[in-house]
């Protein structure tokens, strides 16, 4: 199985405007039977691999969503870039947490990158490379596709900000994904990148396709 690019340093041009990015990181890990994103990859825990990925990619700033154990969440990232946000709803869904993180975006940010935590293929150049192509079309919206299933991370220009704060549900954005589409640019990415961590059975595949024992 072809894993994808590894991780490289990216830059954009000082005078763009910047993109936020959103990382999702505040559930309980139940079907886990620990927290998540505290498991290690590549000698690196998932939340820290996704959050130092983000920042690699210069989303500004990076807003770290929070909710289960967050002072411990928040600890496995000292040293990093980024803001938190506490949410205390974030038992009702991961709409609750993306809307924390919206809420959160600076007003000079023109859009958001949203990005789960719990996805370790996903990386820095993925990221660049939609905030790249939503800088080149100027589209409202930048969707990642892995082989006709589209799941994050997604680009939403801050025209699409009041339609994701009005969401219900816990969808992650998908509805208004489902109403934009049509004039979305989408990116394709290889469907092996699409895997997250749910059950510990994920945990282990995810480790033998980075060669981790």
């Amino acid at each position: 199985m072809n894993q994808p690019p590894s991780p490289e340093p990216w830059t954009l041009p000082k005078s763009a405007s910047p993109v936020a990015g959103v990382v999702l990181a505040a559930g309980s890990s139940i079907r886990m039977g620990r927290n998540k994103l505290l498991l290690e990859l590549d000698g690196e825990s998932l939340l820290r691999r996704a959050v130092s990925r983000a920042a690699a990619a210069n989303l500004d700033p990076v807003i770290v969503v929070v909710g289960f154990e967050a002072d411990r969440v928040l600890e496995e990232l000292a040293g990093l870039r980024y803001r938190a946000v506490v949410n205390p709803e974030y038992q009702q869904g991961l709409n609750r947490s993306l809307q924390a993180g919206i809420r959160a975006v600076p007003a000079v940010a023109t859009g958001a990158l949203i990005m789960l935590a719990d996805m370790p293929h996903v990386t820095t150049d993925m990221i660049a490379t939609m905030v790249l192509r939503y800088r080149e079309t100027g589209a409202r919206l930048v969707i990642s596709n892995y082989d006709g299933v589209d799941a994050p991370p997604m680009l939403y220009g801050r025209s699409l900000f009041a339609e994701l704060e009005a969401m219900r549900g816990s969808g992650c954005g998908k509805d208004v994904v489902r109403r934009h589409r049509s004039e979305a640019v989408v990116v394709s990415w290889p469907a092996a990148a699409l895997a997250d961590l749910d059950l510990p059975e994920d945990y282990d595949r995810a480790r033998a396709m980075l060669g981790t024992s």
